[in-house]
């Protein structure tokens, strides 16, 4: 999908507020609102646009830890990674997680009350045999950076240049 100035203006309004109103957004954007909502609608219509939901910090609601937790497998098998995916897909605390190339095969983002929790959940992942060969985990003790508002700058430089 070929992106337009209108486009990444709709896509840094909607990062920054995505309960902005329709006429609002329109007016932001130097659009009617027709074109503008339709634009929106093509967007979420082609996965561009995911969804829209409220930022919590889910540790500022409930005290609990962030750890940060590298896993390479013993094996990488079609088989073996689906079956590491499935399972920590399933896994609540588990809320963000990457499949990387390099030294390790996933990084994940893990959420739990305690730290005493967080190792019962690997336990579990290890008793569950899911080909874990080796597990590196950091305790987050600061969030420096989280989700920036709007787009990267290089996205301007990308669009300016395809025009």
């Amino acid at each position: 999908m070929k992106l337009d100035r209108y486009d990444l203006a709709i896509l840094r309004i909607l990062a920054q507020d995505g309960r902005i109103t329709k006429s609002r957004l329109a007016e932001q954007i130097n659009l009617s609102i027709s074109p503008a909502w339709e634009r929106v609608r093509r967007l979420e219509e082609s996965g561009v646009i995911r969804g829209y939901h409220a930022d919590v910090d889910w540790l500022r609601a409930f005290r609990g830890s962030r750890v940060i937790v590298e896993v390479t497998l013993a094996r990488h098998t079609a088989h073996d990674m689906h079956r590491f995916e499935e399972r920590i897909a399933a896994a609540p605390e588990v809320v963000q997680c990457h499949a990387t190339g390099g030294g390790v095969d996933y990084v994940m983002q893990v959420m739990s009350r305690d730290i005493d929790h967080y190792q019962r959940f690997i336990d579990s992942l290890l008793t569950d045999e899911l080909g874990i060969e080796k597990y590196f985990t950091y305790i987050v003790t600061k969030v420096v950076k989280s989700m920036p508002e709007g787009l990267p700058a290089w996205v301007d430089d990308a669009v300016a240049g395809s025009d």
